[in-house]
């Protein structure tokens, strides 16, 4: 079992002052595969006042300086991308393809993507040929507190940590404590990148206690946030106690509408993206709208791919997927499908109980619900699992309105090959996102949603902005 007790604070790894042990639990044996320490508000302090310290000079550091540590980094990642991906196998449960090429890859494009829009990035520009003397002067937020999920640990880490570093703020991160792993190599490559003392810190800890100091602190001036949709309220009231800045990346419950002039693999591309990485993204397309004239036969299609669908071990190479990530998801997931079932959806595949043949990790069946309107609690809850809604629509009307008949508004999709019907839909749905036939959303495009699905945009020049401040200057010369 491994032993990652220490945080980095201030370049260097220290013991916690109060030492308070976890294990971390491979989800897919049900057994500790690493012990890690909980942070405590001396902890969270020390990391801070460290952060603090180094913004005084990193914040006025050159973009020339973090582009080239940046590189540094990302040509490390590189080489560190084996040991990357078994973090994540050990720690969530990833299969090893979807490990290496999904959850390792998008940190590294992520990387390469923000050093790109750095290296474009003006962080002085005048306001514009009718006021010359008016100058626009991007400047870093300060210290931040960035917190991330279990789901996607590397990706969620660097869509917080490299733009943070781009932008000139210094930082304390705290991964999940379920899912901590991944993101301790990433300490150990700033740290091999050589990145100043205090510009980035880790302190691993629970919601609690933990994150409670980091977001109540009085010297964090910006928290950046992935994960449920309660928790971002709760920082939120802490937050606005001293008018720290907020982004918000939460819960979905994301719509895929297909129409019947869809293409032939939407029904199949649709559920292999709400079963993969276990169901547990947020951007899920987890209920199918489907147009009433092609319905039942949307619904044997289902039943077959779902039946079909390989659950299997992680360590093993292919296609499939794991379990999900730990014995309270897994009985959160039971308690719904037995809700679903409860409330009159017609169960076509999957059901509760684990897979034949794996008695052992937290695997959770495939499971596709007919039958569904939007009113039942399988429809309305973020269930973070493989579990599909399947509800019927007459026209595009009906479809829209049942697709913003939610309190998310994260990612929403569209199957039709009707461009102009295409247009109207994507207009209307109230989302941050809209996905259409497949497509996919860019790897520097904004991710982030509308309502109860968060503030703010992470990836991208949008995601750099996320780190700045604005301030306007007259009488530049």
């Amino acid at each position: 079992m491994l032993e990652k007790r220490s945080f980095y604070i201030n370049g260097s790894w220290v013991n916690s002052k109060e030492q308070k042990d976890i294990e971390v639990i491979n989800p897919a044996t049900e057994k500790a595969c690493a012990v890690i320490s909980l942070g405590s508000k001396t902890d969270i302090n020390d990391a801070v006042l460290a952060a603090k310290e180094a913004f005084k000079t990193w914040g006025y550091s050159t973009k020339e300086d973090r582009i080239a540590l940046l590189e540094t980094f990302y040509s490390l990642y590189k080489k560190r991308w084996n040991d990357i991906t078994d973090a994540i196998i050990q720690e969530m449960g990833a299969p090893k393809d979807f490990a290496s090429k999904l959850q390792t890859g998008t940190g590294a494009s992520h990387t390469k993507s923000f050093i790109k829009y750095l290296k474009e990035f003006e962080f002085e520009k005048p306001l514009g040929d009718h006021a010359k003397n008016q100058r626009i002067l991007y400047e870093p937020k300060g210290v931040c507190a960035l917190i991330t999920p279990w789901n996607w640990p590397m990706n969620q880490v660097c869509l917080k940590v490299i733009p943070a570093l781009a932008s000139g703020c210094t930082m304390i991160l705290k991964p999940s404590e379920l899912a901590p792993l991944s993101a301790m190599v990433l300490a150990e490559l700033i740290d091999e990148a050589k990145f100043p003392n205090g510009v980035f810190n880790l302190v691993n800890g629970d919601g609690a206690t933990t994150g409670d100091a980091l977001t109540s602190h009085p010297d964090v001036n910006m928290i950046s946030f992935t994960g449920s949709t309660r928790a971002g309220s709760l920082i939120s009231q802490n937050a606005a106690k001293d008018f720290k800045r907020v982004s918000l990346e939460l819960g979905g419950k994301g719509a895929n509408i297909i129409f019947k002039d869809a293409d032939n693999e939407a029904v199949e591309r649709g559920a292999l993206r709400c079963f993969r990485n276990s169901g547990q993204s947020c951007n899920a397309p987890t209920r199918m709208l489907v147009e009433k004239s092609m319905y039942s036969e949307a619904i044997e299609r289902l039943k077959k791919y779902a039946n079909e669908f390989k659950v299997d071990d992680p360590n093993k190479e292919g296609e499939h997927i794991g379990p999900v990530i730990s014995h309270t998801q897994f009985n959160k997931i039971q308690s719904l499908i037995q809700k679903g079932i409860d409330e009159g959806a017609k169960l076509i595949a999957g059901g509760p109980g684990k897979p034949d043949g794996l008695s052992n990790g937290y695997y959770v069946k495939p499971t596709v619900f007919a039958d569904v309107n939007n009113n039942m609690e399988i429809a309305r809850t973020e269930i973070f699992g493989p579990v599909l809604s399947v509800i019927p629509f007459e026209n595009e009307e009906e479809a829209i309105e049942i697709a913003n008949d939610t309190e998310y508004g994260l990612t929403n999709y569209i199957q039709s090959q009707d461009s102009e019907k295409v247009k109207r839909l994507a207009r209307k749905l109230r989302s941050g996102m809209v996905d259409v036939n497949g497509a996919g959303i860019a790897v520097d495009a904004p991710f982030g949603g509308f309502k109860h699905s968060g503030i703010g945009r992470e990836a991208g020049k949008e995601g750099l902005l996320e780190f700045l401040e604005v301030k306007s200057v007259g009488g530049w010369n």
